[in-house]
């Protein structure tokens, strides 16, 4: 357990102890809270703080004019979500509006903006302004906070007690480290940096990288523009997994979603189960990476239709080994008149366009990066712990989180989608609402029960490396690919959650309080007040809440908590688990 050290820390906990001592238990202290980017998982953190808490103060700066994060900065030709839209929707918040089954950034930042909309999330929200550092305050035990106005240049300071950093992985973009990019005279573009006034139509365009970006782009511009060289360094897997395939709701399947009871619903279960069935992909050896494998290899065959581009762009490592990608219309334009592909490294780009591995220069007027984001999991700002450490130097060469949420000796500082969370293993807005939910927890228990400060134990975090370390060597991203989860092909994988999303919901579940550092403002017991309970503070509670006519109690062991959650035996399942552990 940790120590409260400084004289003013003392002071204070003295002062939280007495406020506590002439309160009933579980009394709820105000709570001040920072919370860095209003994307997906800033907006779902104060939608749930509005929901369950009171007596608390909410400030969430966010560095651009509008609410949603990467859907809102990302505009470029064909840019999309690669997961099924009906699976894109908090658990709570459907919505019959979708397109497609795979909708396009406009009409996802419209969901996410709607939800903040209708919630009255924005007012927490100050756009424009970016957090430039946190600083940890001894005397106060949280952080001082610098944010930059963007809008005036003018740097600003704030406090919190409870620091969340829901910043997002993949929105800080980056241009290839390519020799002589500064040199290009042609119009130069990133994906996530897109200048809509540029003009494609007529132009020869350069396409860098073959990601989920670059994947969506070719098929968008390429019906437009007089010519496209793409530039591919590496295979990857592209093709949907069957039955998840692109398609455009028809008039009638929109209508049944907003008219028919029950009619949506069962739809997106159907789509949340399916993917939830296929984490064996990504299992060595399963019969289910098996088939998928024959599978893709076929379309992937029979889209090319090319030998040459058969034998580059068909990998030999296992599928998923890098994110799996739809790829809506892809493969089919890499074979089109107008687009040539080049095969290998670019060791330069010049003045005119790019030079090859294969000695050739490419001209091209356009030049268009679809080269990714800085996925190195270190915060975009000096996060200075109380010993003086900075978390942007502590994983600068491995980033170690507890749980995906933390790390240890970072207090009172919670992460959406850190190091090692299932941000690929499946639904990943489940997996973000399960933070959301152990955010809560936590905060609650601050609130309420007399804690100071709360940072995962370094054994903890040890432990679980080791055991996600040693999960992964049965898994196919393990395999030799360049890939965003891991620093390098050999390299430990930082970014996956070692099991599958559900997995993850249910080891969520509970706060493991053994797994934590805490301290105390003063005396742990604090919380236990001036003897009285909330309930007889508040008149209209009935005061014999606990004699009933039968136990109608909730479940106390977690199978039985379980069963009630996912109700079990309600559906029949066509995949089975055995006890060997194989599906």
């Amino acid at each position: 357990m940790g120590d409260l050290t400084s004289t003013g820390q003392q002071a204070q906990a003295v002062t939280g102890s007495a406020w506590r001592l002439n309160k009933p238990i579980h009394s709820e202290r105000h709570v001040r809270v920072i919370c860095i980017g209003a994307g997906a998982s800033g907006l779902l953190f104060a939608y749930k703080m509005q929901k369950h808490f009171s007596n608390y103060n909410l400030t969430i700066y966010e560095k651009n004019l509008e609410v949603s994060g990467t859907w809102y900065e990302n505009k470029y030709p064909g840019c999309g979500c690669d997961v099924p839209s009906h699976a894109y929707t908090w658990s709570f918040e459907p919505t019959q509006n979708w397109s497609a089954v795979y909708s396009g950034s406009k009409e996802i930042f419209s969901y996410f903006d709607t939800f903040a909309n209708k919630y009255g999330l924005k007012r927490f929200v100050k756009a424009r302004h970016q957090v430039t550092g946190a600083f940890w305050n001894h005397e106060k035990g949280g952080y001082d906070v610098t944010i930059r106005d963007l809008e005036t240049g003018q740097d600003i300071h704030d406090y919190c007690d409870i620091l969340i950093n829901a910043g997002g992985v993949l929105n800080n973009w980056r241009w290839p480290a390519i020799p002589g990019l500064d040199k290009y005279k042609g119009t130069l573009l990133h994906t996530a940096n897109w200048d809509e006034n540029v003009q494609l139509e007529g132009k020869h365009v350069g396409l860098i990288g073959n990601g989920s970006s670059g994947i969506q782009v070719l098929p968008t511009i390429q019906p437009h523009v007089r010519q496209v060289t793409t530039f591919i360094r590496e295979p990857t897997w592209v093709t949907p997994v069957q039955g998840l395939e692109q398609h455009v709701y028809s008039p009638e399947e929109r209508r049944d979603f907003a008219e028919k009871p029950g009619a949506l619903l069962k739809y997106r279960k159907e789509v949340e189960s399916g993917m939830n069935s296929q984490f064996a992909i990504f299992l060595k050896g399963t019969q289910t990476n098996n088939d998928t494998h024959d599978y893709m290899m076929g379309k992937m065959k029979e889209k090319l239709n090319n030998e040459f581009l058969e034998e580059k762009l068909i990998p030999e490592w296992h599928v998923g080994c890098r994110r799996l990608t739809p790829g809506v219309g892809y493969l089919e334009s890499l074979g089109k008149e107008n687009v040539k592909v080049v095969y290998g490294e670019i060791n330069e780009v010049t003045e005119k366009g790019c030079l090859c591995d294969d000695g050739k220069e490419y001209p091209v007027d356009v030049l268009i990066c679809a080269t990714g984001f800085d996925t190195t999991f270190k915060p975009r700002f000096p996060l200075i712990a109380p010993d003086g450490r900075n978390l942007q130097e502590v994983w600068k060469e491995e980033p170690k989180s507890y749980l995906g949420l933390a790390a240890p000796g970072f207090p009172n500082y919670l992460i959406f989608l850190g190091p090692n969370c299932p941000i690929g293993n499946g639904p990943v807005l489940s997996a973000i609402e399960s933070q959301a939910d152990y955010m809560m927890k936590l905060i609650d228990r601050y609130q309420t029960e007399n804690l100071a400060t709360f940072s995962p134990k370094l054994d903890a975090v040890d432990d679980f490396i080791a055991y996600k370390d040693e999960f992964m060597k049965k898994t196919v991203w393990a395999d030799q690919c360049r890939s965003w989860y891991k620093n390098s092909p050999e390299g430990p994988i930082t970014a996956l959650w070692p099991g599958s999303t559900l997995h993850y919901i249910e080891a969520m579940l509970d706060v493991r309080m053994q797994d934590w550092d805490v301290s105390y403002n003063g005396n742990r017991f604090a919380w236990l007040g001036n003897g009285y309970s909330q309930t007889e503070v508040d008149p209209s509670a009935d005061w014999a809440f606990y004699i009933r006519e039968e136990d109608d109690g909730q479940p106390l062991s977690k199978a039985g908590q379980r069963k009630l959650l996912n109700k079990s035996g309600t559906t029949k399942s066509s995949t089975t688990y055995n006890i060997a552990g194989n599906l």
